[in-house]
């Protein structure tokens, strides 16, 4: 899985009762082994994320 800036970024949630969270890719940073990725989540904060197994990309339209 990679993400390029402008990319959806959704992780759903881990508990029962927990939404799904969704942002969208600001930065890139790390490397193509260990990527990570500024991310503006829906809720207007922001963060670093290593993407794991249940996370998924959505591919902005060209």
């Amino acid at each position: 899985m990679r993400a390029v800036i402008g990319d959806r970024i959704v992780i759903p949630g881990r508990h029962v009762g927990d939404g799904t969270r969704e942002g969208e890719v600001q930065e890139l940073r790390g490397s193509e082994e260990a990527p990570l990725y500024v991310v503006r989540w829906d809720d207007g904060r922001s963060g670093v994320l290593s993407p794991g197994p249940e996370t998924r990309v959505e591919h902005r339209s060209p």
